[in-house]
């Protein structure tokens, strides 16, 4: 799509500007479009929890106009929302994280990563022994917590790495921190990355190490994602040329594979939350892409619905205080990058639109309607900080903003 001229704004140097995504990992909104090729008839993350226990309690989600963009069961439209509200489709090929975040930043992929539905071919497998120095075990579709049940103990006994992938384009390798230490882990993924080139260009390598015994596993803290290099240019490639300052919370940094960005590494949402909140708080200016995993990780996948309501209702009691911190020339922006739908057979993405609420001074409240991809978003930060670059995305900042 062609550079447009920045949107003129009677306020605020756009060097002195900030704005802040942040992206609640896996909660989709319903349907998009191609919902059903991808195998997700019927995903609606957030509507169906929200049928599921009876009603989500979201006031603050609430008021920025959630109940306004899509139906919430407990979450009715109010007249006079606080933001901008929305949805987005998505157009890129693919469902997993890293498709999504690129195509915010601006970025659509033709083809989707490759998957393995029936494990790693040998000549990739018999690579990664021979660079690493220790034999391969299962090389299955499986969840972390099963695949770590079911191998771990033949880990300690051989030494072998744990292999796994899922329905989305992922090389995972788990090992017990107290049998293969964590840097010989990050050090094989690093090397399983490199290795990894089409027609095996996995989206992402992931290092998941755990601890315990027998009957008691338990995934860390010290997880680290290997993303796959972008292959166009982002809007963090274009701030970064305009010297604006860039920041990260949780795993976007991985998603970008380092590039443009640098992230704090974030355990759960209650430190995401505290880093964003960081952030917001000493940050002069600039933008941050913040990622909160645990609607994904630790509920998405799990078929988890009272956990992921929990976590959902833990996000809007902790919005109030992040609302709280912006500036006048700030801007917020809550969005997704995919679905994960505990309420369906499936543990795996969906292929759902994401709702996108915007909250600041300058935010006119009302409706920015069914925007046509993700890469809206991107466009309209990128229009936010002055610069003509729009991805493949439209910017909606002259409908967001008071004249």
């Amino acid at each position: 799509m062609p550079a447009s001229a920045p949107t003129p704004l009677p306020h605020a140097d756009p060097a002195l500007r900030r704005a802040l995504i942040v992206v609640l990992d896996g909660v989709g909104c319903g349907a998009a479009p191609d919902t059903d090729a991808y195998g997700d008839t019927g995903s609606d993350t957030i509507g169906n929890i929200a049928r599921a226990v009876g009603g989500l309690t979201l006031p603050n989600l609430q008021q920025l106009g959630l109940g306004n963009a899509t139906a919430v069961l407990g979450v009715p439209p109010v007249d006079h929302p606080r933001g901008g509200y929305g949805v987005m489709l998505p157009r890129s090929s693919g469902k997993d994280s890293t498709t999504g975040h690129w195509e915010i930043a601006g970025l659509h992929l033709e083809k989707p990563f490759p998957t393995y539905p029936h494990g790693f071919p040998p000549e990739v497998i018999d690579a990664f022994v021979a660079a690493t120095g220790r034999p391969v075990i299962a090389n299955c579709v499986a969840s972390g917590t099963e695949v770590i049940s079911r191998f771990a103990e033949e880990q300690q006994r051989t030494g072998a790495w744990i292999v796994y992938t899922s329905a989305d384009s992922v090389f995972q390798v788990a090992a017990h921190e107290e049998w293969i230490p964590l840097e010989e882990l990050y050090r094989a993924c690093e090397t399983a990355r490199l290795m990894l080139v089409a027609p095996h260009d996995a989206s992402r390598v992931i290092a998941r190490p755990f601890v315990g015994t027998p009957g008691q596993w338990k995934r860390t803290a010290n997880r680290r994602d290997y993303s796959i290099q972008p292959p166009g240019i982002t809007l963090l490639d274009v701030l970064e040329s305009a010297g604006v300052p860039r920041d990260g919370v949780g795993k976007v940094d991985d998603l970008f594979a380092g590039r443009g960005i640098r992230s704090r590494h974030t355990t759960d949402n209650v430190e995401g939350l505290e880093a964003i909140l960081q952030w917001l708080n000493t940050a002069p200016r600039g933008f941050c892409f913040a990622n909160l995993v645990d609607f994904d990780q630790q509920f998405g996948h799990r078929n988890d619905v009272p956990g992921f309501q929990g976590a959902l209702e833990a996000f809007d009691r902790a919005l109030p205080s992040l609302l709280a911190a912006l500036r006048e020339d700030d801007l917020l922006f809550i969005t997704a990058d995919h679905g994960n739908d505990p309420t369906t057979p499936s543990t795996d993405h969906a292929r759902e639109r994401v709702p996108v609420l915007v909250a600041g001074a300058r935010v006119r409240a009302g409706s920015l309607g069914t925007r046509d991809t993700f890469s809206d978003l991107g466009a309209t930060v990128a229009d936010w900080f002055g610069q003509a670059w729009r991805g493949q995305g439209t910017s909606f900042l002259p409908t967001l903003l008071h004249a």
